[in-house]
């Protein structure tokens, strides 16, 4: 009794439902339909076709899921894509019935489950996001299969490398981001247990290949895509490591600078000690025959010979004096300088020294330049560097040219130092500022004076650059900003 009435309410359940609810045959003959599905009066329709019942066609309906089921002998649904605007409600779902291992019929419904639409929307959703947020993130994503075909190839990685998406993603390989065997090396890596643990590579620093065959330095973290136990993908993170390389460089410099500065200091300390110690007995000197030139009568050639020693011993209190202004800074001071007494002092202090013994200094100063605004002891240093090498270059032969002048319609002061040594190779000449770099022979140079310098000139907001042609000397040119005076009459 109790079995009977269940299917009672199974029935009129069925009866009760607005939707078609048929069971076909495996010919498309219709068995039973639920009765007020579209007010159809089941009596006109069963033993008909279902095909030609419900929709007047002469044959099944095109993508009908009951077709799929007779050849899969699985439940089947026909794809929304599949409709069009034209096409009647057609049936969606289908499912068979069997009688032993053969389908002995088929149930069919002309509706699809509200649930999977649902799912699918949110499928959509997330996908989107998902793709949206790869595509935002700050660092470069690239995920490839096995072949190396891209997958991912989002809008960091567009800037980090200069391909762009639309054009070459089609034609890109993920070896073509790697120069040399950059690709291989990687895999390799991501098998190995010793870079993060097994399909896995954290913290890899290597280069990857811009499209204009710029190698850029990257930090590159990277999986292996697994399904179940096979390896189906790769996807790398790279983080751009050009602009932290930079602030890298520009921090050793900074130290180098540092270093420098404290070792000119205390050269400078040195050398005004030891200035100090040699005025008292240099005075004495310049007095001492000056009384007795003044005071007795003396032979010509004696009085010739005490004029000589007092001029030497001038000499050697004017160059203490300016070893003396020289070393006297040790601390930053920008203010308003005479760049050309800054430029024959240098020479001054240097011009008798025995590597400058056989070279003709030639200076062809402007008279009547603008003040520079700068550090006296920077500038004193940038000339002495500058001027070193140049003697350095041709070693301790040949001529020096130093020139100042101001170009019309300008606000800087140019200086030109040039030598007649063989000059720098147009391969070198780019890297001649760089840090550490040298062509001296190890223990005879460390590379940073230049750098120094080029870093002092930076300071200064000015320029330095050099022009040379092998076997036609060396040209140095440096470009500062002259001193300018605000309505108050305050430098700035």
């Amino acid at each position: 009794m109790a079995r009977k009435n269940e299917n009672e309410y199974l029935l009129k359940a069925i009866n009760a439902f607005k939707r078609k609810i048929l069971v076909i045959s495996p010919d498309f003959n219709i068995l039973a339909i639920n009765n007020d599905s579209n007010q159809t009066c089941e009596n006109d329709i069963i033993g008909k076709s279902c095909y030609h019942a419900l929709y007047g066609r002469t044959s099944h309906c095109l993508n009908c899921p009951a077709v799929v089921v007779l050849k899969t002998k699985k439940p089947a649904m026909m794809h929304r894509k599949a409709l069009t605007n034209t096409d009647k409600t057609l049936c969606l779902y289908s499912y068979p019935i069997f009688s032993g291992d053969n389908i002995d019929s088929l149930v069919v419904l002309d509706f699809d489950f509200p649930a999977l639409e649902e799912l699918e929307d949110r499928l959509k959703r997330s996908n989107a996001f998902l793709r949206n947020l790869i595509l935002s993130s700050v660092d470069g994503v690239i995920a490839a299969d096995m072949k190396g075909k891209l997958l991912i190839f989002n809008y960091s990685a567009e800037e980090i490398s200069g391909y762009k998406v639309e054009e070459d993603m089609h034609k890109l390989n993920i070896r073509d981001v790697y120069p040399d065997s950059g690709a291989r090396e990687v895999m390799k890596k991501l098998r190995s247990d010793d870079y993060g643990g097994k399909g896995k590579l954290k913290s890899y620093i290597v280069d990857v290949l811009g499209k204009n065959g710029e190698r850029i330095p990257i930090s590159l973290n990277a999986s292996i895509v697994y399904e179940e136990d096979r390896e189906v993908a790769t996807i790398g993170f790279f983080h751009d490591m050009r602009e932290t390389l930079r602030m890298k460089k520009e921090l050793e410099k900074a130290q180098i600078q540092i270093l420098q500065s404290e070792k000119m200091a205390s050269l400078g300390k040195l050398a005004a000690g030891v200035a100090h110690q040699l005025n008292n007995p240099l005075s004495s000197i310049t007095l001492f025959t000056q009384l007795v030139l003044e005071e007795y009568k003396l032979e010509e050639k004696a009085r010739d010979d005490l004029t000589r020693i007092y001029k030497e011993a001038q000499r050697c209190r004017d160059t203490v004096k300016e070893l003396l202004e020289f070393a006297r800074q040790t601390r930053q001071e920008m203010r308003p300088h005479d760049i050309n007494s800054a430029i024959l002092r240098t020479v001054f202090l240097l011009e008798n020294q025995t590597l400058f013994h056989n070279i003709e200094i030639e200076k062809d100063l402007s008279p009547s330049l603008p003040e520079v605004y700068g550090d006296i002891q920077q500038l004193n240093h940038i000339f002495m560097n500058i001027i070193l090498n140049a003697a350095d270059a041709m070693e301790g032969k040949g001529e020096l040219t130093i020139k100042s002048y101001k170009p019309l319609q300008s606000d800087t002061v140019i200086i030109e130092i040039s030598d007649t040594g063989p000059g720098i190779p147009q391969n070198i000449l780019p890297h001649i500022f760089e840090p550490f770099f040298t062509t001296k022979e190890e223990g005879k140079g460390t590379g940073l004076g230049l750098s120094l310098v080029y870093s002092m000139i930076d300071n200064h907001k000015g320029r330095i650059y050099a022009k040379s042609q092998p076997g036609k000397g060396t040209t140095f040119v440096i470009e500062l900003p002259t001193a300018k005076l605000d309505e108050e009459g305050t430098v700035n």
